[in-house]
């Protein structure tokens, strides 16, 4: 992991993803979530202060990146719900099948290298009738603007911490073994190539 990697791209991830509307958009899909919550990609704990104290037991953390989740310890200490921050890989936490009554999951499937194969990680460990709520940019409809998200995902990767502009994330939890059963999508504000966005839960 290079200087950029460690010491400047995190304090850049928590700066863009704690913008005006993604973090209304967070706003509205993470206090949806209620008993134990297995959160996908905590980073920098951007969503901690959305969740509920009165639905939520205990939340689980996972994210590659323990540079990330330094910055996510103060947010964890400011909320009245016992968090617990894993710096390893989705399919690395043992956790057993059926385990968590809530998944989170915001502006995280677009860096996960096998983003299938994670979605199948957490419909193991989702306990049935549970859901995962979701809030993730990714392929756009318009023809022209996928055709520059395709265009500016390979310089866009190794600057963004891996991320991609033109996953298609419907198809994605699909292909995860999930139902989705509510999906809105909108652009948000700034430049369209990075701002179209897939905003719900499945289960």
């Amino acid at each position: 992991m290079g200087l950029y990697e460690r010491y400047l791209l995190p304090h850049l991830i928590d700066f863009a993803c704690g913008m005006g509307e993604v973090m209304q958009a967070r706003a509205q899909t993470v206090p949806q979530a209620h008993g134990r919550v297995l959160e996908i990609g905590i980073g920098s704990g951007l969503n901690l202060a959305f969740y509920d104290a009165a639905k939520v037991s205990a939340i689980v953390g996972v994210d590659p990146s323990a540079d990330m989740q330094k910055l996510a310890k103060a947010r964890a200490a400011a909320i009245a719900i016992p968090v617990q921050m894993i710096a390893l890989e989705l399919g690395q936490i043992q956790a057993e099948d059926a385990s968590f009554d809530s998944i989170v999951c915001t502006f995280t499937l677009c860096t996960i290298p096998d983003a299938v194969a994670a979605l199948k990680e957490m419909r193991r460990v989702l306990k049935p009738g549970g859901r995962l709520l979701f809030c993730e940019h990714g392929k756009a409809p318009d023809a022209a603007v996928l055709r520059w998200q395709n265009r500016l995902t390979p310089l866009w990767k190794p600057l963004a911490g891996g991320c991609h502009l033109n996953r298609d994330i419907a198809a994605l939890l699909a292909a995860g073994g999930f139902n989705i059963g509510q999906l809105q999508h909108r652009y948000l504000k700034g430049p369209k190539a990075m701002t179209y966005l897939y905003q719900g839960w499945a289960t």
